[in-house]
């Protein structure tokens, strides 16, 4: 049995209890599809609901869909269990529509720059020293802002987020770490950091593709020190009362056309 996660592009102004009752409706037929269901999340704001499952195709999914609603799934993916819980955190299938929650996740990139002169200009020891101390100051600030260490790239680190707001938490948090560190002496790190918010399935094969794939985009596009954020995370951020510098468009690996990104200056 593999797992799928889809999208439905819902109409307008259905509620989490009309979602709700759609997702009760699938678990009524699912068995005789295969089918096994394990959540749903479900976003009024952006219309939008995503289900996982475990079945023996895709085609499975949709046909319960049908069969129990009609709404079938604009989009179908394969996912891997470790990977939605590094993204989406704990798998919890709601029992009602007070438990129904949004997929919308921020995304957040760190990078070193230099590690790769770094470890040739250093020994190994103190190479590897200085990357536990820059892996630590990072996990910390994570932890504290509840975030999800999705993957360690090798000289940065990528995270997921519930919440905007937690995320930019954590970027401030990572920069005032790395800022006092490097007020110590000693050898002095330059990270970047980037972030970019979105839904899981996006018309692309990979869990949060596109969200991902700007996050770290923006994250190459920084300065050393500083943080930038997409337009999403600004939008989202800025009411609560997070401050950021004037929009700039900038011309990032892969886009045709250039992105608008801020500066996050605090909070």
């Amino acid at each position: 049995m593999a797992l799928f996660m889809d999208r439905h592009d819902l109409a307008a102004g259905l509620t989490a209890e009309d979602v709700a009752q759609a997702h009760a409706r699938d678990l009524e037929v699912a068995g005789k599809h295969d089918v096994e269901f394990l959540s749903y999340w479900f976003d009024p704001d952006a219309e939008t609901a995503f289900c996982l499952a475990r079945a023996p195709a895709a085609e499975n999914v949709a046909e319960v869909h049908e069969e129990a609603h009609g709404l079938v799934p604009n989009e179908i993916i394969d996912a891997s269990e470790d990977t939605v819980l590094r993204f989406l955190g704990r798998i919890h299938d709601p029992v009602d529509h007070t438990e129904v929650t949004s997929a919308f996740r921020t995304i957040l990139f760190t990078d070193l720059e230099g590690s790769t002169a770094m470890a040739e200009e250093l020994e190994r020891t103190v190479f590897m020293t200085l990357l536990t101390e820059h892996d630590l100051i990072i996990r910390r600030s994570l932890v504290a802002s509840g975030g999800r260490e999705v993957k360690h790239t090798g000289d940065g680190i990528m995270a997921s987020f519930n919440e905007v707001a937690k995320a930019l938490e954590c970027a401030l948090a990572i920069q005032a770490g790395f800022h006092a560190r490097d007020a110590e002496g000693g050898a002095a790190y330059r990270v970047r950091v980037g972030m970019a918010a979105g839904e899981p399935v996006d018309h692309n094969d990979d869990l949060f593709g596109p969200t991902v794939n700007l996050a770290s985009r923006i994250c190459d596009a920084a300065t050393p020190g500083d943080i930038l954020a997409s337009d999403v995370v600004h939008e989202v951020g800025s009411p609560s009362g997070f401050s950021f510098g004037d929009q700039n468009m900038v011309f990032l690996k892969g886009y045709s056309r250039p992105i608008p990104v801020f500066r996050l200056l605090g909070r």
